[in-house]
């Protein structure tokens, strides 16, 4: 039988990258003289991509963004992301330790996020965590991004895995969404970037913590669905 695929979520969901994205945001928008914005702000725009943080920022600040504004100040937070990273971001608490656990077990784990690709990349490499990950996909690698499937039978695809045995893991509806829309369950974690409970958004189970996340749990999962 194939081995089991965990799909993770980036941001909010593997890694706590709040305090460097809202920074990053706030020098970008310190281009237009607009007051910083915080993370209890933002918390509900982690997820959605760098584009839609810029645009939301401004739209909080009542500032009338013009569509051809755009592409430079997207150049500016990602210059300025990416000569930071990893910054304060750090894996959530537990996460190596349920990794190492699957991929003892044989395992294949990979990432999808909405990020931009070569963003999750740097991160992910600055954090020393590449070796773990058979595919890392964002919101750029192809030409839909979460909450469409393709995403994630896209990533599923690129790891070597089978949808069937699959399972996702998310903070957000974008990655419960893409989970229900490729047909594989979903875990939920209620410490990542969600503006509503976790429980709203249908997960097939929800963990407090990656203490939770054992390969027992995940082929439970499998066999219920």
């Amino acid at each position: 039988m194939t081995s089991p695929l965990v799909v993770f979520d980036l941001d909010g969901t593997l890694i706590d990258t709040a305090p460097d994205l809202v920074a990053s945001l706030n020098h970008t928008i310190a281009a237009l003289d607009l007051a910083p914005v915080s993370y209890e702000d933002l918390t509900h725009l982690v997820g959605h991509g760098a584009q839609a943080m810029i645009e939301s920022a401004c739209k909080l600040r009542g500032y009338p963004l013009k569509p051809e504004a755009l592409p430079p100040l997207l150049e500016r937070l990602i210059a300025f992301y990416t000569a930071t990273m990893p910054g304060d971001s750090k894996p959530f608490p537990g996460v190596i330790a349920a990794m190492d656990g699957m991929k003892a077990k044989g395992y294949r784990l990979a990432v999808c996020t909405n990020k931009m690709e070569s963003l999750a990349l740097v991160l992910v490499a600055r954090l020393n965590l590449t070796h773990y990950f058979d595919a890392i996909t964002g919101g750029d690698t192809f030409t839909v991004r979460k909450p469409d499937a393709q995403h994630l039978i896209g990533t599923v695809e690129r790891a070597g895995g089978k949808l069937e045995r699959t399972v996702m893991i998310g903070d957000s509806l974008n990655d419960m969404l893409v989970a229900r829309n490729a047909g594989v369950p979903s875990i939920a974690v209620p410490f990542g970037y969600s503006d509503v409970p976790v429980e709203t958004l249908g997960p097939s189970h929800i963990i407090a913590h990656f203490d939770e996340l054992t390969p027992d749990l995940v082929e439970g999962l499998l066999a219920k669905a």
